[in-house]
């Protein structure tokens, strides 16, 4: 058996999770860093650094298909998804208590749902968690049925561009056409799209979007919500009332410099490395299936966007689960060996739970349950997919040995 020592450089397959910062975002983050100014404040240094921000600012909107004045800078994909979901519901019944139907794809990442079932608890939100089929896609008619049956008492629609799990990617320009022709608003939570996806604000139709810049190659801790200039939001954040008064704060200027250089290197190099991607996952793929009995692949089929394939799924994700494993077994054993894969469910208090998202797709729990993410990114080379399909086939023996042992010494 091929021993699952660990080694000193590791095969980080966790992309999807958070991406390392790219060397131009590093350089720029370091030069900001050595220049003081607060860009609200008035004299030279506080101009400078505004300067650098709306600078900053028309590169996200640009890479964007924006408009500068619809970027709002956040601290994250979590606190722009937050403002969207808040933001629009509280600003929406403004004048129309009617209206608290929150409409969201049954596999949105909790930095959607949670706000959302907030709502419902505190301020009387009714949320409706919208089918998918067996891809992880959404359900267009249910989507239809839902505008037609209560329109008039919806306050938005929440559907994500691309799946965080599966990386299933979503007919959001098709939703927004239904939704808007009834006159809701829609949000898009496109951390997991951006660069490898064609993601354009203005043609998709939507009202609001979520990017970060972990994911892109940007550093932690910033991000943007996309608002329509004419979209009415309930702040979040109160103080002084910076970002079009609706995310206060002072901002963050290397950051958001930063920021903006990792997501205009990203989206100029799409093309390309969404084909590199996609080819190294297909590999990875076919090699796991090929050597994995009882492996399955989860979600969409192996397409993408970028190589003509239709929506498909994201070129830089393989999720598979693995018929009698743990995922968890899975991940710690893969970690042993110098992979850095993730599980992709959710964990809550300490207690393992099987995803969400594999369980709208109709997976029962136990094949749930054993589930793996490989997310390819910037750094993965073939190399990284010839070390997993080496130490794989291992590491699934043992998780069954130890699932099989588990199970009969709790009878």
């Amino acid at each position: 058996m091929t021993s699952l020592a660990p080694e000193s450089a590791h095969v980080y397959l966790d992309h999807a999770a958070t991406t390392p910062l790219s060397p131009a975002a590093a350089a720029a983050y370091a030069e900001q860093m050595m220049c003081v100014g607060n860009a609200s404040s008035l004299h030279g240094p506080g101009r400078a650094a505004r300067r650098v921000v709306e600078e900053s600012r028309e590169q996200v909107a640009e890479a964007l298909g924006a408009r500068p004045s619809e970027v709002i800078f956040t601290a994250g994909g979590t606190e722009s998804d937050n403002l969207a979901i808040k933001g629009l519901f509280w600003a929406r019944r403004t004048g129309h208590a009617e209206r608290m139907r929150v409409l969201v794809s049954a596999i949105e990442h909790h930095a959607v749902l949670d706000p959302a079932f907030w709502l419902a608890e505190h301020a009387g939100a009714e949320v409706v968690q919208l089918p998918v089929d067996a891809s992880g896609v959404l359900d267009l008619e249910a989507l239809r049925a839902e505008l037609d049956h209560d329109g008039e008492h919806t306050s938005l629609l929440s559907l994500m561009w691309a799946n965080n799990e599966i990386g299933s990617v979503q007919p959001v320009r098709e939703a927004a056409q239904l939704a808007r022709s009834r006159g809701v608003p829609v949000h898009t939570d496109a951390v997991q799209a951006i660069g490898q996806v064609p993601v354009d604000f203005a043609a998709s139709g939507v009202d609001a979007l979520t990017v970060s810049g972990h994911k892109i190659g940007g550093p932690l801790g910033v991000g943007a919500l996309l608002a329509g200039r004419g979209l009415e939001l309930m702040p979040v954040l109160h103080g002084g009332g910076q970002e079009r008064a609706v995310r206060s704060g002072t901002l963050d200027v290397p950051a958001v410099r930063a920021f903006a250089v990792a997501l205009a290197e990203s989206v100029a190099g799409r093309e390309r490395e969404a084909v590199r991607l996609a080819a190294l996952r297909d590999e990875l793929v076919h090699g796991i299936l090929a050597a994995v009995p009882g492996a399955s692949l989860r979600g969409a089929g192996l397409t993408s966007e970028a190589a003509g394939g239709g929506p498909g799924r994201l070129p830089g994700n393989a999720h598979l689960t693995f018929a009698g494993c743990e995922g968890d077994s899975l991940l710690y054993l893969l970690d042993s060996a110098g992979v850095a894969v993730s599980t992709g469910s959710a964990c809550q208090a300490g207690v393992p739970q099987p995803s969400h998202v594999l369980l709208a797709l109709g997976l029962d729990e136990a094949d749930a349950r054993g589930a793996l993410r490989f997310s390819l990114g910037a750094s993965t080379t073939a190399a990284d997919v010839a070390r997993v399909l080496e130490v794989l086939p291992g590491v699934v023996d043992r998780a069954r040995a130890a699932g099989l042992a588990s199970s009969m010494g709790g009878r």
